[in-house]
């Protein structure tokens, strides 16, 4: 398939854009190497791309209608994966018009252009934090998710909302997927465990919030991106059964659906901190704060529709993910192993 993969230097992007390369796709990646953390790490993640005869690369930004446009009408994606975004639950208190510009309008950008050119299946990244204030668990995409406790997570359950309308009037098929604090090798800066490895190697304390009681389904790339890899080949139906009395959140008339892709298994904040201390074989000085605004305390993903529909549940331990993690992080920065 021909392939457009958005924010293709970003962490699920550049390595979701290897799997697709790998089984044979034409990738077409899109990025605008924003400064919202090391531009650098974005182009070393492209460098393990561009030797491919497969991936054409555009350095432009999704609310540019007209360029993304021309790149629509030339290349004629058959698939669109969206992951390009403004990320981040904190950053959108300091920041919120990055959020609006880039999830919002370049999300209105994306459909637009999935309308004008007969895409077969638009797959775009929502977010665990749509759950909000929920406190049935795991979560479920047949809960209700009108609560966000952030702009960001507004952002991704308003993308929900547009993808929809888009489904219903012109039969695009869209499939959202919620994804559960996702860690791993080439990972973002700005998330724990980064913070957490750099600060404990040069001896310095870490910032553990809600006095580390959190409860995160950490999930670990590889298993993020097979879960991806599987839903863009099945375009997104209707659900006959749907009916607007006891209406459905997860599924729809239109040819819409959402998934949550999570391990399916919480684990307490102070045990990934563990995991990857033993990994470093170093002690982390920790300094215990309390909750910070916009932040979900615990989150953990009911994943039986996509165990159902598609076969596949994540299962990478935090043991082998994080130890993964730290090598690739020493390899990186060329650290003494």
């Amino acid at each position: 398939m021909r392939i457009l993969v958005t924010g293709a230097a970003g962490f699920i992007g550049s390595t979701l854009s290897i799997k697709l390369l790998s089984e044979g796709n034409e990738v077409i990646g899109i990025d605008n190497f924003n400064d919202y953390y090391d531009p650098n790490l974005k182009h070393a993640r492209l460098d393990r791309l561009l030797n491919n005869k497969k991936f054409k690369f555009f350095e432009e930004d999704i609310s540019n209608l007209k360029m993304i446009e021309k790149i629509f009408s030339t290349h004629k994606p058959q698939v669109v994966v969206n992951l390009a975004a403004q990320a981040g639950v904190r950053y959108s208190i300091e920041n919120p018009m990055a959020y609006v510009e880039t999830n919002l309008v370049g999300f209105a950008n994306i459909l637009e252009c999935c309308r004008h050119n007969n895409v077969e299946h638009l797959v775009y990244a929502s977010s665990s934090s749509v759950y909000g204030s929920n406190e049935n668990m795991p979560f479920s995409i047949h809960d209700n998710v009108d609560h966000p406790l952030s702009l960001y997570a507004a952002t991704k359950k308003s993308n929900e909302l547009m993808a929809h309308t888009y489904s219903h009037l012109y039969g695009l098929p869209s499939t959202g997927l919620r994804f559960f604090t996702v860690y791993g090798p080439w990972g973002r800066p700005d998330m724990a465990l980064f913070k957490f490895t750099k600060c404990i190697l040069e001896n310095k304390p870490i910032d553990v919030f809600n006095y580390g009681n959190h409860r995160r389904d950490f999930t670990y790339i590889d298993d993020i991106v097979e879960g991806v890899f599987r839903v863009i080949q099945r375009p997104a139906k209707s659900n006959p059964d749907w009916n607007g009395i006891k209406p459905d959140p997860g599924t729809s008339k239109a040819p819409w659906r959402v998934y949550n892709i999570g391990n399916n298994n919480p684990v307490k904040l102070m045990d990934y901190i563990a995991a990857l201390e033993n990994s470093l074989g170093k002690k982390a000085d920790m300094n215990l704060l309390p909750l910070q605004d916009g932040d979900v305390p615990d989150t953990y993903a009911d994943v039986n529709d996509l165990v159902s529909e598609f076969n596949y549940k994540p299962d990478t331990s935090i043991e082998e993910g994080v130890k993964n993690f730290v090598v690739w992080y020493k390899n990186y920065f060329e650290l003494d192993q």
